[in-house]
């Protein structure tokens, strides 16, 4: 080993003692080992003796997480903290980053996955749950696995995902560790109890490595997280609709001065939320509860009125709610809602129906303990950053569409959009980046980019542009966008002509779905453009889409299987082959909600 640089401090017979005890270390050997070191300089006295290492497994544990949000990933790394604490070596991958042909000899595996929606996997796990519940599935004999699942039970086919991998894994021979754990949005204590059960599991499956204390040197300044927002002050609050128009979107910019925030485009800006003072009331009249009522939950003892504005949800009424408050309903009349045969209706339920009209709708009676502890927790919200931080190097900026509308007889909007939008320059915000890895421009800045974003979708969109100029990159910019009406609902008009005119916007295809006897929407413009897609793609280009996922996504997907078999002549086999390679070579990507 030649480092002379690094060993000038030392003798010359430490120096060679040095080399020998770090070459052929690991990486994480080698972090541990200069922790230990500098513990070591920091207090000799209380250095702990170092165990004489045993014999190493050689079961590795293979941590894979699917993630939209980013929950499953945060999840998968604190097992594997949790697993080498205990000496288990670990690895964490992605699952679009997963090689498909290890399974087969995979020994000990994990899968913490989100389901997306109404029963989808997140874009990141649609190849590995392919594999997995398809044909071409090895036989798993071997193989002892643990499945944690996320979703969330305002769908019917809540942690879907997870639980068809879990039962499909079973069917292949797998052996499971624990059983699996279906995690609601509140995932905390169901997923704490599967990560302890899961590396004391691992323990009496197969031999670790010895435990070792780690000696920490001074911990980072930790970055502004959802547990520790930074309050942002409101730079502007701009309407970019026409004032007749049906949607109220807004350009919002923050100020990051001072938080040491930072952020790609791709990324999202977490905000927590507040519900309305209104509201509040008329859940308080609903329960007849007194608001200055002092409930603890989660550690927390706040008056109730508290808890209503920021600990609990009030938008939305989920699964948990609606099934506790039938079991006080009197009348009998919600219980057969939540019948499995019901489902239908129950969705309907859970989609017409926020906590107040389903306590005005079905009278029932509860004390503000209660109360607090069967809501679920509001939970931050999260939006596609608009900016470039190249560009606006101390400012975020975000595109909201309030949520607003009338029903049973009352005004219902959206916490987070409403509290959005309700604020004034200079005003308090709480919030924090929430990285997108899989939502990224190409290193690659000579390389092509198609960009799909209809309504507050193209967000991100304005960030990528931004970021290009920025940059200097030299690939062209193709950008579709739908919206309802050109004249009141064309979102940064001014901004993208500004664009084409510079050369930073290269192509721009627009698709406004009312202001024609037929309706037009993003996916017939990428029909219509179909050959010269393909060829961008086929170049080498990326292509995204943002947005809806309910209909827009498929839709979308759907013309570009189109498009490949119309101009590369593929089957629908070969146009979803196609479409899935450039998935997992990240050139279609999606971000969509």
């Amino acid at each position: 080993m030649n480092a002379p640089l690094l060993l000038l401090p030392l003798a010359q017979d430490k120096a060679q003692l040095l080399s020998q005890l770090v070459q052929g270390l690991s990486p994480a050997e080698l972090q541990w080992l200069s922790g230990y070191a500098a513990g070591l300089a920091a207090r000799p006295e209380a250095l702990p003796l170092v165990p004489a290492a045993p014999e190493v497994s050689s079961r590795l544990l293979t941590v894979v997480y699917g993630t939209a949000s980013g929950n499953s990933k945060k999840l998968a790394e604190r097992l594997k903290q949790q697993a080498e604490s205990a000496g288990h070596r670990v690895r964490v991958l992605r699952a679009s980053d997963y090689p498909l042909k290890e399974l087969a000899t995979e020994r000990l595996l994990t899968l913490v996955i989100s389901t997306q929606g109404d029963g989808d996997p997140p874009d990141d796990s649609r190849a590995l749950y392919a594999f997995i519940t398809g044909k071409r599935a090895p036989r798993l004999n071997g193989l002892s696995y643990s499945v944690l699942a996320l979703g969330d039970s305002s769908y019917p086919r809540f942690c879907h995902v997870g639980r068809v991998l879990d039962e499909r894994l079973t069917e292949l021979g797998a052996t499971a560790l624990v059983p699996r754990a279906d995690c609601d949005l509140d995932f905390e204590p169901r997923a704490k109890l599967w990560l302890d059960e899961t590396v004391q599991r691992l323990a009496v499956d197969g031999p670790a490595l010895a435990p070792v204390t780690t000696l920490r040197s001074p911990a980072a300044p930790q970055l502004h997280t959802a547990d520790r927002p930074f309050v942002a002050r409101v730079l502007a609050n701009q309407r970019i609709t026409a004032f007749q128009a049906d949607k109220d979107v807004r350009h919002l910019e923050l100020s990051l001065e001072g938080s040491g925030l930072t952020y790609q485009p791709g990324d999202a800006l977490g905000v927590r939320p507040r519900n309305p003072s209104w509201l509040v009331d008329e859940v308080l009249a609903a329960t007849r509860l007194d608001g200055d009522v002092v409930v603890a939950r989660d550690g927390l003892r706040w008056p109730l009125s508290q808890w209503l504005v920021e600990g609990v949800e009030l938008t939305k009424a989920d699964r948990p709610f609606l099934l506790a408050h039938a079991e006080r309903n009197g009348d009998g009349t919600l219980k057969p809602l939540l019948l499995p045969e019901n489902q239908a209706a129950l969705r309907d339920v859970m989609a017409s129906h926020q906590v107040v009209d389903v306590l005005r709708r079905y009278p029932a009676s509860w004390n503000a303990q209660d109360l607090v502890a069967t809501l679920r927790r509001l939970k931050p919200r999260l939006y596609s950053i608009a900016s470039s931080q190249l560009r606006a190097p101390q400012e975020v900026h975000l595109t909201v569409a309030l949520v607003e509308y009338q029903a049973f007889g009352r005004r219902h909007v959206g916490s987070a959009s409403h509290h959005l939008g309700a604020q004034k320059e200079d005003a308090p915000v709480e919030v924090f980046v929430e990285a997108n890895d899989r939502f990224r421009l190409p290193r690659d800045g000579t390389r092509n980019i198609i960009m799909v974003g209809p309504g507050t979708g193209v967000a991100p969109f304005r960030a990528f542009v931004q970021e290009r100029a920025e940059s200097g990159a030299r690939g062209h910019n193709w950008l579709f966008f739908g919206e309802q009406h050109f004249r009141t609902t064309f979102l940064y008009q001014l901004e993208w002509q500004e664009a084409l005119k510079r050369g930073t916007l290269h192509r721009l295809d627009l698709a406004f779905s009312r202001d024609q006897a037929s309706k037009v929407y993003v996916q017939h413009r990428l029909r219509e453009q179909g050959a010269q897609v393909f060829a961008w793609l086929q170049d080498g280009g990326h292509l995204y889409v943002c947005g809806d996922a309910k209909r827009m996504a498929p839709d979308v997907e759907r013309a570009l299987l189109d498009v490949a078999a119309k101009h590369g002549g593929l089957d629908e086999d070969g146009a979803r082959a196609w479409l899935m390679q450039l998935s997992q070579e990240q050139r279609y990507l999606r971000d969509v909600y």
